[in-house]
Parts: C-alpha cells; structure tokens; sequence
C-alpha cells in the first residue's frame, strides 16, 4: 500500500462539517479528531494503522 492509497476526507476545512461519522466507523481506529486553533475538531488519518478500506469516505454525508 502507499500513500496514494490514503483516502483524503477534505481538501479544505470547510468541506468537512467534523460529525465523526468517518472517526466511529473506522474499523481499524486510524481516524483521530484533532481541534484545529479555534478549536473545531477534524479527522486526521494515521496513515500506520489505516488500511485503505474507505469506510471513512462511504459514510461522510459531504461526499
């Protein structure tokens, strides 16, 4: 697997709406949510522990 493989949740802040549908299904906890300087929080993807399954990106309601 490489990093081309990582899905991408968001290009920008505001295509994402931090709801952590993709955080609570992913099956392997690679997604954490991580506040940014004002505090919101957004999924990061430990790209270690991800396995390219895409959950993440089937259950994110802004994709």
């Amino acid at each position: 697997m490489n990093r081309m493989d990582i899905p991408v949740l968001f290009e920008h802040k505001e295509d994402c709406c931090g709801c952590t549908a993709c955080f609570c299904a992913c099956p392997r906890q690679a997604i954490s949510m991580k506040a940014d300087d004002e505090g919101f929080l957004y999924p990061h993807i430990d790209e270690g522990l991800c396995i390219c399954c895409r959950l993440c990106i089937s259950v994110c309601p802004l994709k």
